[in-house]
Order: C-alpha cells, then sequence, then structure tokens
C-alpha cells in the first residue's frame, strides 16, 4: 500500500494542531484552539499563504468532531481534489504495551481508552482526535504514535519506582513523554551534526509541557517525567518532582480530595504557581516582578539539577539541545540554564544565543567541549513518517 498523502493530527483538550503531509513535505498547517468556548481556526499553506482565519460558531466549537468537520472544509478550500490516504494521531500514553506506532483497529481503540487514567489531560482528547477522524474518513487507515514508545528502551534501573515489583509488573513505573520530539532530535542530529549524534546528548523539550531524555546512540536512556506527565521539571501549571508527603499533607491536614490535589497540581503549580501571574514565559521573562524573577531562577535551576542527574547516568556529556516553544525561544532561558556549567566544558556564545532558533543552530563557542544546541522540533512530521511506515508495511 502506497501512501502519499497523511493528515497528522495532534488533539488536546480544548486545540487540535493539524498538518498535512505529501510525501515528506507539509504542505498545510494550522490548528484549533479554544474548543468549548471562543474557538477560533487558523490555517496556512507551505508558503505562509492564509488559507483560513476565523471564529467558530458555537456549533462548531461543541467537541473534537465538530471541529474536525471545520478542518475538512480547511482541506477542501486549500485542494477540492484532496484524497488523504492515512491519519496519523499524537497519542501520549501507550502503557508498557506499546513500544511503537499501531493501526488502530476496534480492539485497539478500546484498549487504549483503559490508558486514559494514565494521561487524563491527554489521552481522553487523542482518542476523540481518532474517533472523530474515522467518521471524517470513513475506511483511511488511522496510526496511533506514542509519546512513551522513544522511551522504552529504558532499562529497569532507570524506569523501575523503588516500591513492591508487583506493581511493576501492573504498569507502575517511569514512562516518559515528549517521544515524538525526541525522537525527531535524535534523527535530526545526524543531519546539523553528525559529530555528536551517535555520542551522549541530552535534549530538553521545554513548553508549557517540559521534559529532558538522556539520549546515547539515538536511544533513550533516562528520562525525567514518570508515570504521567506532572514528574520531572516545573512546567507551565504542572509543578513537576514533589515529594508524595506533601500530597498527603494536603489531604489529611487541608482537607483536599484527590480531584482537588489533581487539579492543584495539573492546573495551579509550575510556573503560574510560582509566579502567581502567569503560566506563559513571555509574560514572566517581560515582568519586572520579583515573584516573576523568582519564578524563573527556580524554573532554570530545576533544569540545572535534572541535567546532572541525566549525565551522571549516561557517564558523560557531548551536546545539550534546547527544543520546544521556550527552549527554541527563549535566550534567558538558555542561558540561565547553562550558566554555572563550565565544570562539564560548556561555553555560551553569547551573541548566538540571542538568536531564535528557526532552524538548527549552534549557541556554544568553537572552544566548547560540549556542543550546545537550539533546534526546532517538528513532532508531526515525525508522526507522518511513522505512520507512513506502518501502512505500507
Amino acid at each position: 500500500m502506497t501512501i502519499e498523502t497523511i493528515l497528522v493530527l495532534n488533539a488536546g483538550s480544548s486545540s487540535i494542531k493539524f498538518q498535512l503531509f505529501k510525501g515528506e513535505e507539509s504542505v498545510l498547517s494550522g490548528q484549533i484552539d479554544g474548543l468549548g468556548a471562543s474557538a477560533w481556526v487558523k490555517g496556512k499553506s507551505a508558503e505562509g499563504a492564509t488559507i483560513m482565519d476565523r471564529a467558530l460558531s458555537e456549533e462548531e466549537a461543541q467537541n473534537h468532531n465538530t471541529a474536525l468537520q471545520v478542518i475538512l472544509a480547511l482541506l477542501k478550500e486549500f485542494d477540492p481534489n484532496l484524497e488523504v490516504d492515512a491519519i496519523g494521531h499524537r497519542v501520549v500514553h501507550g502503557s508498557s504495551k506499546y513500544s511503537a506506532p499501531v493501526l488502530v483497529t476496534e480492539e485497539v481503540a478500546a484498549e487504549l481508552e483503559t490508558f486514559n487514567p494514565l494521561a487524563p489531560l491527554h489521552n481522553p482528547h487523542n482518542l476523540a482526535g481518532i474517533a472523530g477522524s474515522k467518521a471524517a474518513f470513513p475506511g483511511k487507515p488511522n496510526v496511533a504514535c506514542f509519546d512513551t514508545a522513544f522511551h522504552r528502551t529504558q532499562e529497569f534501573k532507570n524506569e523501575a519506582y523503588a516500591i513492591p515489583t508487583k506493581y511493576y509488573d501492573e504498569g507502575i513505573r517511569r514512562y516518559g513523554m515528549h517521544g515524538q520530539s525526541f525522537h525527531f532530535i535524535a534523527e535530526e542530529l545526524h543531519n546539523v551534526a553528525p559529530e555528536v549524534a551517535d555520542g551522549k546528548v541530552v535534549v530538553a523539550h521545554l513548553g508549557n509541557g517540559a521534559s529532558m531524555c538522556a539520549i546515547e546512540n539515538g536511544k533513550s536512556v533516562t528520562t525525567t517525567m514518570g508515570f504521567t506527565p506532572v514528574d520531572g521539571l516545573a512546567m507551565g501549571t504542572r509543578s513537576g518532582l514533589i515529594d508524595p508527603g506533601v500530597i498527603f499533607y494536603l489531604m489529611e491536614e487541608k482537607g483536599m480530595s484527590v480531584k482537588e490535589v489533581a487539579n492543584l497540581l495539573n492546573k495551579e503549580s509550575g510556573m503560574k504557581g510560582l509566579s502567581g501571574i502567569s503560566q506563559d514565559m513571555r509574560d514572566l521573562e517581560n515582568s519586572d516582578s520579583p515573584d516573576a524573577k523568582r519564578a524563573l531562577d527556580y524554573y532554570d535551576n530545576r533544569i540545572k539539577r535534572e541535567l546532572g542527574a541525566l549525565v551522571a547516568v549516561m557517564g558523560g556529556l557531548d551536546a545539550i539541545v534546547f527544543t520546544g516553544g521556550i527552549g527554541e525561544n527563549s535566550s534567558q532561558t538558555r542561558a540561565g540554564v547553562c550558566k554555572g556549567l563550565e565544570f562539564l566544558g560548556v561555553e555560551i556564545d553569547e551573541e548566538a544565543n540571542k538568536a531564535r532558533a528557526k532552524e538548527a543552530i549552534t549557541i556554544s563557542k568553537a572552544s566548547s567541549k560540549v556542543k550546545v544546541m537550539a533546534i526546532p522540533t517538528n513532532e508531526e512530521a515525525m508522526i507522518a513518517r511513522q505512520t507512513r511506515a506502518i501502512c505500507e508495511s
């Protein structure tokens, strides 16, 4: 089966990002934001021409199924004769079962629903995107590409929690996320920095959600996220690493329910909670508030602590790669993280670091023992590649 045209859907709680690929080339991209409220759709061609830019009606903005109809209309406007051969979907959690993309059958879809508790803010919406695309493109193959799959190369010592192993066998383990992004960067390094592509690399995917991965010979060794996307670094609204005793205290002494604690750690913490201002890094970097500065210092420090752990596990470091919305665009974050890492052999070129990473850039000095780069990620391109491989095989 030859697959030429692939639609990639990345469905979030109130959004759907999409890209249309013909072969390896992205010809159309866009997103719908604000589903369930004041939703808006934007779509543009590869040349930057606006195809659609408007508010959704109340009926269109009801849910993912109605929003997909808007995307269909945009596709028809872009190319009235368009035929989509396959649809690739980002699915955050594949549990311990799925270490590779999978064609979504009725049985697979039912099984994926059982993983919803592992990523309650993501998986249900990912599955809604699959259900919607099956209705919109009857008979076309749908492929689930898992964020957790890239990390299934981890050894037990990096994957297990120190609790009775029966729970590990039941699936309570460190899964890691952002696998599509890490996988893309691991492959992209062969093109932009082949001298370190098979070495010891730490990739920092920094966005509203954030995690880091130690990659050696192109494979995940260990990562900062664990059983769910709450673990690890401080994020936009997520706490990151926290002593479980804090949770016990909140429930026993403050009378908070499980749902209330989950809401606190997922939606009210992180940079939003620390600063009391915003979850948006741009707002904090432009603020004169001492609370904003304190939150930014915390953010950089948590990344440094995790970086040290990842380097120790690999036993060395050849390169650091920043990616994701913050990693690609925030020179302040990159400088803050790298400050004080001279003992590792990191020397930053301050002028080079000021650039926005619209394409791969090196921000370390030529004399630096550790290469430091900012590389734009493309999770949708990785999903398209995986979808084509599954369908053609």
